[in-house]
This record gives C-alpha cells, structure tokens and sequence, in this order.
C-alpha cells in the first residue's frame, strides 16, 4: 500500500514540474509572438520614414541637420529592432529597441515641429498622407507595445512564483523579459496650462 501512495506522489510531482515547464513555454512564446508584432509595426515606421524625408527635402533645404538626425536615429532604430527581433528574450536587446525607438520619437518631434514653419510643405498631398501613416503606425505601435508588455508582466509574474521560479531556475532556460519602454520628450513633460 505505501508503495503505490509513493508512485502516486511521484507521478504527481512529474505531472506538476511537466505543467509548470510547459506553462513557462507557452508565456515564453505569446511575449515572443507579441514581439513579432511591436517587430511588423516597427518595420512599417521604418519603411515611411525614408520616403517622409526625402519628400521634405525640398521644402526643408535649410534644416537639413533635422533630416539627417531623423534618418540616423532611424538607421539606429533598424538596427536595435533586427538585433531584437532575433532575440526578443534578450532583455539588453529589448532595452536597446527602447532607447533608439524613443531618439527616433525625438527625431521626428522635432521634424513635425519644424514642419509647421513651411506652409508648402504642410499642404503637400503626398507629404501629408505620409505623416497620416505614420501616425496610424505610431498607434499600432503603441497597442502592439502595450500587448507585449501585457504578455511580459504575465510570463515574468509566473515565472516569479514560487514554487515556478525553482523550477525554471532548475532548468535554466527562463531568464526575465525586458519591458519595451519607448519614452518621447513630451510624454516627460508636463503640460503647461495658463489663463
């Protein structure tokens, strides 16, 4: 009788670490697959911010320091994002998408700003469906990072959870995942209100 109550127990505990791994599994790759979106999205930024530039050129021929800026913050942009996209399990590489993807927001803040000076540009048919684009994308951006962040918090939660984090830390395989935090010059400032 006790020998089978053992083998119970036993079986128990291997159906129970089996379910926990295959669980880590599975919230590894939703934040993966999340990921792949923030990835198309980003794909998609990148791809209209050539076009957006060299449209404006000939309206901007004196802020060409703002187009080069937007275009280096851009090239530095694809090469976080292909590093990522790779690796999205990489937390450095994750961070590093961030980093270049919040220069790039700055970049082209900047670019929008300066775009209000030229009144040609503005009424540009081709320029303006590009920044309408490009807005559209920069939402789908935004609920594609919120969607991955989401599918983070839950994989990092579970895998915090004792006794879940002896188990994966027994295995090895189940390092944290990195929030993806773009940040903008104003979303850090507060707005000014006066009477």
């Amino acid at each position: 009788m006790g020998t089978w109550i053992f083998f119970g127990i036993l079986i128990a505990a291997v159906v129970f670490l089996i379910s926990v791994y295959n669980r880590l599994i599975a919230l590894r790759n939703r934040f993966k697959n999340a990921f792949a979106q923030i990835d198309v999205q980003l794909q998609r930024r990148h791809d209209l911010i050539p076009n957006l530039v060299e449209a404006a050129k000939a309206y901007m021929a004196h802020e060409q320091q703002t187009l080069i800026n937007v275009t280096e913050a851009r090239s530095a942009a694809v090469g976080a994002r292909k590093g990522a996209s790779a690796h999205p399990e990489n937390g450095a590489a994750v961070a590093a998408v961030g980093r270049a993807e919040s220069a790039l927001s700055g970049a082209l803040a900047n670019f929008f700003a300066l775009s209000e000076n030229y009144p040609d540009l503005k009424a540009n048919e081709n320029i303006s469906q590009l920044m309408e684009e490009l807005s559209t994308t920069e939402n789908r951006i935004g609920f594609s990072r919120q969607a991955f962040n989401d599918a983070v918090m839950t994989y990092n939660t579970y895998r915090e959870q004792f006794p879940n984090n002896v188990i994966g830390g027994f295995v090895g395989q189940f390092e944290p995942a990195e929030l993806l935090k773009i940040e903008s010059a104003e979303a850090r400032t507060a707005p000014k209100v006066s009477f």
